[in-house]
């Protein structure tokens, strides 16, 4: 029975490209506004073809490697990178991270994008389009990493890539619509979230390649997630008994 494997697939990719989707948003909005439209969409499409080869050279070499190893080594590089989203999304619940603001985001880049002139004479800002290459392609490869992750080991590849399409496709809209960043996305949540599932499969996964028989198969990952959520619930709690002042500023 696959079908849990297969909806959680789903919603890691959907929920992580989400994340991305609207911080990639933020950048390019603050370069259409500054350097203008035809620098954002410029540096977009760019970015988007940069991803789409490496998705496509990714993604059949994967394949290729064989299933035990494939499992290992995306299960542990699974477990470090759902590990540092849970890690983040816990500081936050606890009040000693600050939450990650998009509007003010908007602000700093559209301040620092203001600060320069506009090229003239050279047909597309190139401040402008590296911006928005930049944002594309860095948060764009964070998508790649969680749809070739969560679905190459399992055959899920299908799956885990219509989550980010429909993610990308619900981003894409609200941005054309509203003209402006999604602040109310709760992005914190969803980072919670898609730590919580990242590292289910992470485990899952490695478990696979060293051989472990899971008891119930794909429907494993129900139990290993109510774990790891009430491990995360107590870390919380634990955190923020035990912090005090001010949230400390996120890393960039």
């Amino acid at each position: 029975m696959d079908w849990a494997h297969s909806a959680a697939a789903v919603s890691a990719a959907f929920l992580g490209s989400l994340v991305e989707f609207v911080e990639a948003l933020t950048i390019i909005l603050a370069v259409a506004i500054t350097r203008g439209w035809q620098a954002a969409w410029a540096g977009t499409l760019a970015g988007i073809a940069v991803l789409f080869v490496i998705v496509l050279t990714l993604g059949p070499a994967l394949l290729a490697i064989p299933i035990g190893v494939l499992q290992l080594a995306v299960g542990i590089l699974l477990l470090l990178f759902g590990a540092r989203w849970l890690r983040k999304a816990i500081l936050r619940s606890a009040g000693l991270l600050a939450l990650h603001d998009e509007e003010a985001a908007f602000a700093d880049e559209t301040r620092i994008l203001s600060g320069t002139r506009l090229a003239r004479g050279v047909g597309v800002d190139p401040l402008g389009f590296a911006t928005a290459f930049k944002a594309v392609v860095l948060e764009g490869v964070e998508v790649a990493f969680i749809v070739l992750a969560v679905g190459a080991a399992g055959g899920m590849l299908v799956p885990a890539s219509l989550g980010a399409l429909a993610a990308l496709a619900l981003v894409a809209a609200v941005g054309i619509v509203a003209h402006r960043p999604l602040a109310r996305v709760p992005e914190n949540t969803l980072k919670f979230a898609v730590g919580l599932l990242i590292t289910a499969f992470g485990i899952f996964w490695l478990g696979e390649g060293i051989g472990i028989e899971w008891p119930g198969g794909d429907l494993v990952l129900v139990p290993i997630l109510a774990a790891l959520f009430m491990g995360a619930m107590l870390a919380v709690a634990l955190a923020r008994r035990a912090g005090t002042g001010q949230p400390a500023e996120e890393p960039t």
